[in-house]
């Protein structure tokens, strides 16, 4: 039996998203989070990305289970996916199965799909592994970390968590658990590095009272607010204001519509009777009397909030006198499509709040003085920090030497460089396979890094395509070469440079005759001498396809 406990990250250290990662004991893995992550600027045409999960499906391993801390997207977002190849019981606390089974449902896979809830507070026993949910407060109700014993000592799991000592829900982070935890001995623990280069503490929810209260006060038409579809915290607060000034409340999107039904079914999101209105009604309301609540707070480009400020929804869109609250953060890489989204709601006469003009959002994420309140509850022997970028995990590590835990102890992976322990020691194990899967419409993993290549490629520097036939016996050319490009240069410019790769093509083709060579090496000598006369001439480098058929 082995003696050493594995920790293996499979997303999320690195990167902000596609949270997912296990703990490995023999042959028996417990998975913790499932998330995905939406498509940096450069990942062209791709949908979704999620983690590589090729490390659990290896022979001879055994996933026990499949643990989810709460229900934000890059917690739970990749479990669809993930259940195709994994049959695993997946384990979460009432609202996220509640938030999941909609995407299961999607999929078509609810049904043969193992859930499991647990309340905070709940162990269980999965094989060598036992689990207990301690409650967080996140900008998500029904959060947990994890607090897991295994064979060699407890290992901690804060996953994504604040301390807000009043939180809209009345459910803190309970630090005295936390506390009792780090008095019975804690062997590792792996803590949230979002905010770890923020100084100071994050702040409540309650915060964002006053703020709220003077916009809802003073706008003279309608409220539009945009926030993450499941931070249900928000939304609450939002409809407590609209019962409040006497608005009544629509909501624009189809994830946002999803989630406000579930938490609202589920009992996490208290709405009045008749306080909603179809969408499709809300321009019967007087402006001043209605809030709408919308989704697409990161300018993503098929959402509710871009295409309602760039006046391409289907039913409610931007107008003069439109008060527009962005009430979250971008997320790192989306800040230049949310201020396309700002500049296009102020051309068209709102009136915008966003981040760097209103207090209109409060983080979910704990700041350096709350996360120094967690290392000092808990005091692990080892600490690994996770969730953030390679900048954000340095400072979190950098917080915990000053907390007094000494350098060799501290360990700073990404994901795929595992890390093995037992009771005395900590030391970096093999690396496994992991990366980004890419989601393309129906396909999943079929979009390698080099078809993303060349779609930068084709994006950048546009196609040329050269047809030609020969004759089957002599070699001679019977017609062509013809030229076709797309994205390269304005047809009307072109004309001599095409001539000159046209005579460029010819000279190849002449060349390669004399030697008799084969098809492959003429296409090859065609595609060189193109791309050599293109690229003296505009120092482009578009993409050269030589076609050649045999008559």
């Amino acid at each position: 039996m082995a003696s050493r406990l594995r920790y293996v990250p499979l997303g999320g250290l690195g990167e902000v998203g596609i949270n997912m990662w296990a703990l490995e004991w023999g042959n028996k893995l417990l998975v913790v989070d499932a998330g995905l992550m939406f498509p940096q600027e450069d990942m062209l045409g791709i949908d979704l990305v999620l983690p590589d999960i090729s490390y659990l499906l290896a022979k001879g391993k055994e996933v026990m289970g499949i643990f989810l801390t709460h229900g934000h997207e890059d917690h739970i977002g990749g479990l669809p996916y993930a259940l195709k190849k994994l049959n695993a019981p997946v384990f979460g606390t009432r609202l996220t199965l509640g938030l999941l089974k909609p995407k299961l449902r999607e999929h078509r896979m609810l049904r043969e799909s193992d859930l499991r809830e647990v309340r905070v507070g709940d162990a269980v026993q999965l094989g060598p592994f036992r689990v207990e949910t301690v409650a967080v407060c996140h900008s998500i109700p029904d959060a947990v970390g994890l607090s897991i014993e295994t064979p060699v000592g407890r290992v901690v799991y804060t996953s994504d968590f604040k301390l807000d000592d009043a939180p809209p829900d009345g459910h803190p982070t309970d630090m005295e658990r936390f506390r009792r935890i780090g008095d019975e001995g804690v062997l590792l623990l792996l803590s949230d590095s979002t905010n770890a280069e923020r100084s100071g503490r994050s702040g409540s929810e309650r915060d964002l009272h006053a703020p709220f209260e003077r916009i809802f006060g003073e706008a003279p038409g309608r409220i539009i607010v945009a926030n993450f579809a499941s931070n249900i915290h928000r939304i609450q607060h939002l409809v407590r204001m609209a019962v409040q000034f006497e608005r009544r409340v629509a909501v624009v999107g189809r994830s946002l519509q999803q989630n406000f039904k579930t938490a609202r079914e589920l009992g996490f999101l208290k709405v009045p009777e008749g306080l909603t209105i179809p969408l499709e009604e809300a321009d019967r309301i007087a402006p001043s009397r209605l809030l709408l609540l919308t989704a697409g707070s990161q300018g993503e480009p098929m959402s509710a909030l871009t295409r309602f400020a760039a006046q391409r929804h289907p039913v409610v869109n931007v107008r003069t006198g439109d008060w527009v609250v962005i009430s979250a953060r971008p997320i790192p890489g989306n800040e230049r499509m949310v201020h396309q989204t700002v500049n296009n709601l102020y051309r068209h006469g709102a009136r915008v709040f966003y981040s760097e003009v209103g207090n209109v959002h409060v983080t979910g994420h704990a700041q350096r003085d709350e996360l120094r309140e967690m290392l000092d509850a808990v005091r692990p022997r080892f600490f690994i920090p996770v969730h953030g970028e390679y900048r954000q995990l340095l400072q979190h590590s950098e917080l915990a030497r000053e907390a007094g835990i000494g350098e060799e102890r501290v360990v700073v992976v990404e994901d795929g460089e595992a890390v093995e322990l037992d009771a005395e020691s900590i030391q970096r194990g093999e690396k496994v396979s992991t990366g980004l899967v890419f989601v393309d419409g129906l396909g999943v993993g079929d979009v390698e890094q080099v078809v993303l290549r060349d779609r930068r490629h084709l994006a950048e520097d546009g196609i040329l395509v050269v047809t030609l036939a020969l004759d089957r016996d002599t070699g001679s050319l019977r017609a062509g070469p013809d030229l076709l490009s797309r994205g390269v240069i304005e047809p009307e410019l072109s004309k001599g440079l095409m001539a000159d790769a046209k005579r460029a093509a010819m000279e190849a083709i002449r060349k390669m005759r004399e030697t008799h060579a084969d098809v492959n090496l003429l296409q090859e000598a065609i595609h060189d001498a193109v791309s050599k006369t293109v690229y003296k001439q505009t120092r482009r480098r578009p993409m050269v396809i030589p076609v050649v058929t045999e008559i």
